[in-house]
């Protein structure tokens, strides 16, 4: 069992979150320097400029967005309070209202004196933890830790801070050995013979080495990545969804949006000093040439026919920078083989389709009914946003409609839970689909009136009914479509009490195009500004509030605070006037209320649905708890409960045996290829069949198409 610990906490790397992105030109530069400057004071100057003139809401640099500022920051870097003692903060309390003061002049005090401070924490903190892990400790003393940092206060003096530092070790230690006692009783056979000493020791050696490599990493973070973290850190005040981003940041958010990369596809990771293969993609360079293999480890990298560059120890961000590439261009790889031995492999890029990201499509169908349904899971409203022939989820969902009307199908279910949003152009295509013409959604700037984003085709690529499922996860880009869809009562949305709530619109300026010369410090990242809301063709906004689904189901985290609402820097949830609508293609309003009497009675009858039910409490239940005891007796009860907790609710949803899960004929020669694409299926394939989100969903279709054909047959006799 793992139970959290209190670790390092500023990002590794940003959690990606797909904003919900404007597509348009590049502006001129919005801010020449007043004067010369170091790069990081030019990269401040400018995203404070950017911010000024184009956020949503402004914020007054002041005293009190100062304090803010310096809170946050500390708390990234040291949200569980290991780091810095109350001397720490007593001495940085200097700058904590003067932060603003600093922004103004460009000038570094507070983020200097915090990583001066950081820095000489790291190397104290080192010798620490090697020398508590050289000795067994005592799991008979009755202790306990505190492991949420924000219920602890800053340790004051380096004494308590040892201690907190003691306890976090044991902690880790013991969760450890509680496994390896739970597994030796189970008959590991590679334990049967070890002692509680020697699987202490054991444990203590996992722990060293988890923390070895930590601090060769925390050692090896440049001093750009902290700095990245500070303009983040302002730029997030203004809200969650304005940041800064490095330029291999914002290279990697548009791969992921496109779906696509230039290199030889593979995946790798850093373990230890290596940078090692994971994966290989199917279909990039390197999966076809068949040389490089998964755990190879790289020890070099040349260009073509240059010198090779020893990569051993480099930052995986500047590996990946070196072996990625145009088209065409040749790359040469010393790696280490599993067995030993060494080989240069040289591998010509080429373009690699990241294909799990793109939208798919199945049929459902049910033993017990003859309908037909169509299945389209979208991952994320991707587009390319840099080349106009690029992949773009309106194009691709538009196709697999097209693959499922061939098939025959009679109602169609659109998946977006999980889906953090993306584009806007493609959202406002893609949901046009389902309607003669009409307004999508309005967006509006901090000035002036909205403009209202419309289908302006008359063309219904879909007539039928509509699903859309949804969960708390379901952002941005999915709120807009979820919310039209069911403004316009077209469809039915299905899913967790409410979606994510986030109703902004982001758009990225690079900061090259904004500072002119300075060619030598360039280049200078991008930051990603919140320039709109968007809201409703009813005029409501899905900002914080989300979007609630007509038919709420059973949710695992429905009980937690989750969303854009737990932010504390969120933008507040407004109204403007609402817009004319209507649609005479399908309308889901005469019979909603049956079909959510119809699925609560199905749901209150599923045990499956039950436990969920249950399983929410449970969690709610865990992200309250955060302390746990010391003593090995009282542990190994406390894992023994939660343990039996977790395994009532480890097989909630099993295969529904009934539901049949078919690709669409035309897909089958694609998915045939090779081995590693007919597994992917299977696996997609066998998670729909566990799924039981979908299966209620299949069965309110049912009721869909049924009523619908009640209606239609009721009709027909008013009219004879």
């Amino acid at each position: 069992m793992r139970y959290p610990t209190s670790s390092h906490t500023m990002k590794a790397g940003k959690p990606f979150f797909f904003s919900l992105i404007v597509l348009v030109a590049a502006i001129a530069a919005f801010y020449p320097p007043e004067r010369p400057g170091t790069k990081e004071q030019i990269q401040l100057a400018t995203m404070m400029e950017g911010l000024r003139q184009y956020h949503f809401m402004p914020k007054e640099v002041n005293d009190a967005f100062s304090g803010a500022v310096y809170k946050e920051y500390l708390n990234r870097l040291d949200g569980g309070k290991r780091f810095f003692t109350q001397s720490d903060i007593e001495t940085l309390n200097a700058f904590k209202l003067d932060i603003d003061d600093e922004i103004n002049r460009r000038s570094f005090e507070f983020f200097n004196a915090v990583m001066d401070r950081y820095a000489t924490s790291i190397d104290r903190t080192e010798g620490w933890f090697k020398e508590m892990l050289q000795t067994p400790f005592n799991f008979e003393i009755d202790e306990h830790i505190e492991t949420d940092g924000e219920k602890l206060t800053w340790a004051t003096n380096e004494e308590e801070m040892k201690e907190r530092w003691r306890q976090q070790l044991k902690y880790e230690v013991l969760s450890r050995l509680a496994d390896k006692i739970d597994d030796r009783q189970n008959g590991v056979e590679e334990l049967q013979e070890k002692s509680m000493e020697e699987m202490e020791a054991d444990s203590r050696a996992a722990v060293l080495e988890r923390y070895n490599d930590w601090y060769e990493r925390l050692q090896k973070t440049k001093s750009s990545e902290y700095f990245s973290e500070y303009l983040s850190t302002i730029a997030n005040l203004y809200d969650p969804h304005s940041e800064y981003f490095e330029p291999v940041e914002k290279q990697n958010f548009d791969i992921t949006m496109a779906g696509k990369l230039e290199g030889i596809g593979a995946r790798l990771q850093t373990e230890k000093e290596n940078t090692k293969v994971v994966s290989i993609i199917p279909g990039g360079p390197a999966w076809k040439q068949k040389e490089l293999e998964v755990n190879d480890v790289i020890l070099k990298v040349a260009q073509g026919n240059a010198e090779s560059e020893v990569v051993t120890g480099m930052d995986i961000n500047d590996v990946v920078s070196k072996i990625r590439g145009d088209k065409g261009t040749i790359v040469k790889l010393t790696v280490r083989k599993a067995d030993g031995s060494m080989k240069v492999i040289a591998i010509t890029r080429d373009e690699v389709v990241l294909d799990e990201g793109f939208a798919k499509s199945v049929i459902l169908s049910d033993a017990g009914s003859s309908n037909r349904v169509g299945y389209i899971r979208l991952p994320r409203f991707y587009a390319d946003f840099e080349s106009a022939a690029g992949r773009s989820c309106a194009v691709d969902m538009a196709k697999e409609i097209d693959k499922l009307k061939n098939e025959s199908v009679d109602g169609l279910i659109i998946d977006l839970r999980n889906n953090g949003g993306g584009s806007l152009r493609d959202v406002v295509t893609m949901t046009g689909y389902f309607i003669e013409k009409g307004p999508i959604v309005q967006v509006k700037s901090k000035s002036g009136r909205a403009s209202v984003h419309e289908d302006r085709d008359p063309t219904v690529q879909w007539d039928g009914p509509v699903i859309i499922m949804v969960n708390e996860f379901s952002a941005s880009a999915s709120e807009i479509m979820a919310a039209a869809l069911q403004d316009y009562e077209r469809a039915v949305i299905v899913g967790s009490p409410s979606t994510f709530g986030k109703g902004t619109v982001q758009r990225f300026f690079d900061m090259d195009n904004a500072v002119s010369g300075n060619d030598d410090i360039k280049p200078l990242g991008q930051v990603k500004l919140t320039i709109q809301k968007f809201y409703r063709i009813d005029g409501g906004s899905t900002q914080l509030k989300g979007v609630i689904p007509d038919i709420i189901l059973p949710d695992n985290y429905s009980k937690l605070d989750l969303g854009e609402k737990e932010n504390p820097f969120s933008m507040p949830w407004t109204e403007i006037e609402p817009v004319e609508h209507d649609q005479r293609v399908y309308r889901v309003d005469g019979y909603l209320n049956k079909l959510r009497s119809l699925s609560k009675q199905r749901v209150s009858e599923s045990q499956s649905f039950q436990l969920t039910e249950e399983n929410a409490m449970r969690f709610k239940t865990q992200k309250d708890q955060s302390t746990y005891p010391l003593k090995l007796d009282y542990f190994q009860a406390l894992v023994k409960e939660k343990k039996a907790e977790a395994d009532r609710y480890k097989d909630i949803f099993t295969a529904h045996e009934s539901l049949a899960v078919n690709n669409p004929a035309v897909d089958l020669p694609h998915i045939q290829q090779d081995s590693a694409k007919i597994a992917s299926n299977e696996d997609f394939l066998g998670q729909i069949k566990k799924d039981s989100y979908i299966d209620e969903s299949l069965n309110i279709m049912s009721d869909m198409l049924r009523l619908e054909g009640e209606y239609a047959r009721n009709s027909r006799k008013l009219t004879k």
